[in-house]
């Protein structure tokens, strides 16, 4: 069992270059250790340009056939998803080197600092962007673990999801997919909202619950009707409908100007080039947890006011013969529905392309898609969707995407599939035109970033 980073010089991880796992490997590295890893997606020459950043950053890279590891490994991170077959766990095993979670290791490294852990089942990767900007701009020089890359880092050169501050607070993303928020014990709470996702709504509440009494401070989001339930002091939590009496942070006036929103919060104006509405109340989550972190309101208007946004979240990457192109990681039904409808106030009619992650989980929630798509396509837009990305594993093929958009059909919604997503403009480029844009979402594939790039550079 490991306690504690101290002892620790040399951790290797399996499965580098996803989002969570690079991140607390370039937050290690930048501690000083000597970090290493591999990735199956390394071996199969899907890991996009990821491997030459790690390494930019000073992590060294290995195909996943255990090669790395070696007796002067002291520590083998895992995540999730890696299953106990693995050659590298098996010869960790055989070596005695002691194997443990990304989500334990990211609560030791959190149990360290003064850390605001950042919850709930969407926007967890933009809030913490923002916040990460906000203690910035008060002077606090934070650190920062994500989900996602900061495009303030990325222009940098950096890979742009962790940063080692000087200062004593961290803000980390804490997940609830796998249960791991409850390891946490942060200073501040935040819970941004709760929808069924991964699980059920009951054992969600469960969790937060645990998240909650784990927290010292606790913010909620008391316009969620989930979420509001787990209040533990109202004069921290942030309404966004002014509808929530006690209510500590307050939203109003918001307006979405194409590609730029404004709202006011305790009556204090901001401004952010970003889309939707959910965005604000991304930005309202980080500005009541940036109060109580010492910051002002102030303080947050004028980072927001220069926030550069998130990698692949409502990411415009330009317009083209009329056509605006965005790139989002939306990928469960609640982020889609607002992917969608963020972009309508710029469009007079959105195109819409997903490609679901897992067969699992597009099961389990496939009423939802259907639902919340349904309600945020307008009669002119249109939803097209590409077969279910699958990541490896064990696991049963038993949904395709085309199931969900037969369902969107019988709703009469302008719903239509193809099958492989290169043929996406060859079927769907005579739907596109002045006054359009083209939405792509999805998650969990490397490779979706450079798929936005070539359809934008395509179109």
């Amino acid at each position: 069992m490991v306690s504690s980073l101290e002892k620790i010089r040399k951790p290797f991880f399996i499965g580098v270059a996803g989002a969570g796992m690079s991140a607390i490997a370039q937050y290690l590295q930048g501690t000083g250790m000597e970090v290493a890893g591999s990735d199956r997606f390394f071996n199969e020459g899907k890991a996009g340009d990821i491997k030459a950043r790690l390494e930019t950053e000073g992590i060294t890279c290995f195909l996943q056939d255990g090669s790395g590891i070696t007796p002067d490994v002291d520590l083998v991170v895992a995540s999730t998803a890696i299953e106990d077959t693995v050659i590298e766990i098996r010869k960790a095993k055989e070596l005695n080197i002691p194997i443990i979670r990304r989500s334990e290791l990211l609560a030791l490294i959190a149990a360290s600092k003064k850390t605001i852990a950042v919850g709930g089942t969407s926007g967890k990767s933009t809030t913490t962007g923002m916040l990460f900007d906000i203690l910035q701009q008060a002077g606090k020089h934070p650190s920062v673990i994500s989900g996602a890359g900061l495009v303030s880092l990325i222009r940098q050169g950096r890979i742009g999801n962790a940063f080692v501050g000087t200062g004593e607070w961290l803000i980390i993303e804490a997940d609830e997919s796998d249960g791991s928020i409850v390891q946490y014990h942060p200073e501040i709470g935040l819970l941004l909202n709760i929808e069924k996702d991964h699980k059920e709504l009951d054992e969600l509440m469960q969790v937060f619950d645990t998240f909650r009494n784990n927290s010292r401070l606790f913010c909620v989001n008391q316009s969620n009707e989930h979420s509001k339930k787990l209040s533990a002091d109202a004069a921290n939590d942030f309404c966004v409908d002014g509808t929530c009496a006690g209510a500590g942070f307050q939203v109003s006036d918001f307006l979405q100007d194409r590609f730029h929103i404004s709202f006011r919060i305790n009556g204090h104006p901001f401004g952010i080039n970003i889309l939707g509405r959910h965005n604000m109340e991304n930005a309202a989550a980080a500005a009541a947890a940036a109060v109580l972190a010492g910051a002002t309101l102030e303080d947050a208007a004028n980072a927001l006011a220069h926030y550069e946004g998130i990698y692949r979240r409502s990411q415009v990457l330009g317009q083209k013969n009329g056509v605006w192109v965005v790139d989002d990681f939306a990928h469960n039904p609640v982020k889609c529905a607002a992917a969608i409808r963020s972009c309508q106030p710029v469009s007079d009619k959105v195109v819409a392309w997903f490609q679901p992650h897992g067969y699992t989980p597009t099961k389990f929630l496939r009423s939802e898609f259907v639902q919340e798509i349904a309600g945020a396509l307008r009669p002119q837009d249109e939803i097209w969707m590409s077969e279910i990305f699958y990541a490896g594993g064990t696991t049963t093929k038993d949904i395709s995407a085309l199931d969900l958009i037969n369902d969107l059909k019988m709703l009469g919604k302008n719903a239509y599939f193809v099958e492989d997503r290169d043929q996406l403009l060859t079927e769907a480029g005579s739907h596109l035109g002045p006054g359009t844009t083209l939405l792509l979402m999805g998650a969990r594939d490397p490779s979706l970033e450079q798929f936005a790039k070539k359809v934008y550079e395509t179109l």
